[in-house]
């Protein structure tokens, strides 16, 4: 039987983002164009963002509608300096918005140079872009969707059926044994040095924490007996959310490899990951990744890493 330990939050593993502006959406002529509406462009997971001060990553809002007349849907983000903020997502495969030579980024790769209001514009930007750009007919019937509701909610022209965003909801656990060493594996698809905590997708009929209990039976053989809550990340895979847990075993030695998924998975006492750290055997996620953030809070303090 698996105990539920705590809750004993680690907060906040990411500062809590702007105001959505959920009554907003429903303002009439919200989406119309006016001078306190700037908008932010996306394509394909990607968001237009601009160089700031000290190496730090802003918005690249712009002050005219980017679309050209194309009939790409907007969406209301909400307010930010008493400005509104409405996204659009560049077509593709088709033609470019206005002013191609924008410098669109992927989230993943810059994340941490975003502080953290400008990530959740951005996280919510690419996240309801590749929505809006991968459901485009209705699952009942075939029909085209139309945006409503500021573009966050998309309603069949047949059947007037309403569809809204999906997020997929996913477990990552730093899982530790009863000497209170970490777990760290390397991915198959991962590159060569990089190892991280264990991770999964919650699967149709379970609970977050049977997802974690089966996760880390399916890939590395243990039984986990206790968990506790930490926190939770949106992430742009595209869309997906990471619900953080710290996860204990009882039998640290039945660890084997059963899915195919891990390269390695390996028991790191902190001196031990220190020095293969240190030695550049081991490489660990950005300091903006809620992976990171697990493996910190078992450390025990910041890890200094090359580059941060």
């Amino acid at each position: 039987m698996v105990t539920m330990r705590g809750p004993q939050l680690m907060t906040p593993l990411t500062a809590i983002g702007p105001d959505r502006d959920a009554i907003g959406r429903l303002a009439e002529g919200v989406l119309d164009p006016g001078e306190d509406v700037r908008y932010l462009v996306t394509r394909a997971g990607t968001v237009s963002l601009a160089e700031g001060e000290e190496g730090a990553l802003v918005l690249a809002l712009e002050t005219s509608d980017p679309r050209r007349g194309l009939r790409t849907p907007l969406v209301y983000l909400g307010r930010r300096d008493g400005l509104r903020i409405i996204a659009a997502e560049d077509p593709e495969p088709g033609p470019e918005l206005d002013d191609p030579g924008r410098d669109l980024r992927d989230i993943r790769q810059v994340a941490p140079r975003l502080d953290p209001a400008t990530a959740s514009f951005a996280l919510a930007a690419s996240a309801m872009g590749t929505w809006h750009r991968t459901h485009r007919h209705c699952p009942q019937c075939g029909a085209l969707l139309e945006p409503a509701v500021a573009g966050w909610v998309l309603r069949c022209t047949e059947d007037g059926s309403e569809h809204f965003p999906r997020t997929d909801a996913a477990v990552i656990m730093a899982v530790r044994d009863g000497s209170d060493r970490l777990l760290l594996a390397r991915n198959a698809g991962f590159r060569g040095r990089f190892h991280s905590v264990l991770a999964g997708f919650v699967e149709p009929g379970e609970t977050l924490e049977n997802a974690v209990v089966r996760e880390v039976f399916e890939e590395v053989s243990c039984a986990v007996q206790e968990l506790e809550y930490v926190g939770s990340q949106p992430w742009p895979f595209p869309r997906s959310l990471m619900v953080g847990y710290r996860a204990w075993v009882e039998d640290p030695e039945s660890l084997a490899l059963t899915d195919g998924e891990l390269a390695e998975a390996r028991w790191f006492r902190r001196e031990e990951l220190a020095a293969a750290l240190a030695a550049g055997e081991v490489e660990i996620p950005a300091g903006s990744s809620i992976g990171r953030a697990l493996i910190e809070d078992w450390y025990g303090a910041p890890i200094p890493t090359d580059g941060e």
